[in-house]
């Protein structure tokens, strides 16, 4: 489940299909995000200001992508992915990364959360300076932070947060 569309191609369906669908009972129901999901499994990255950005260009080209991507980092967001990459859109993320590498230290954490809430899930800490774009496939939210983002190290997995408060060195 995603917050950024299915129940956005609803309306959009009622809004420019016949004129007897606007009368349609329609009910969205509100449920976990990926984004939360992950951002819950690795503690608390988007405790501060954050975004959530698809990388696909289906519907957006890719350079209103790389305008968000440059102005989330710019400005002290926490960015949640969706879409990082598929069979059609592989170098996608890579050049996500790459772009972010200009803004953020190599140190800002990276989360690739893939399939969270299924027998099959994982959750990988690491940070930008290495993050591999081939760590991600369609079953994967990342997660990259802010200047503020910490890490703590602890047995097992770490545990990431962004800090509430706000400084002027970290917005």
């Amino acid at each position: 489940m995603t917050v950024t569309s299915r129940a956005a191609a609803i309306c959009e369906a009622i809004e420019h299909g016949p004129p007897a669908w606007r009368a349609l009972d329609v009910t969205v129901i509100p449920g976990i995000s990926a984004m939360l999901a992950v951002a819950a499994r690795a503690g608390a990255p988007l405790g501060h200001d954050f975004c959530a950005l698809s990388l696909s260009d289906n519907l957006k080209p890719w350079n209103v992508i790389e305008q968000r991507l440059d102005a989330a980092a710019t400005t002290g967001f926490v960015i949640a992915f969706y879409n990082p990459v598929s069979r059609a859109r592989p170098w996608q993320l890579a050049s996500a990364f790459e772009r972010l590498r200009r803004h953020l230290p190599g140190t800002t954490p990276v989360i690739f959360g893939r399939a969270v809430g299924r027998a099959e899930e994982t959750i990988d800490v690491t940070s930008l300076d290495v993050a591999d774009a081939s760590a991600a496939d369609m079953a994967t939210l990342v997660i990259v932070g802010s200047r503020a983002t910490r890490v703590i190290a602890r047995p097992g997995r770490p545990l990431v947060y962004t800090p509430r408060a706000a400084t002027e060195a970290s917005a």
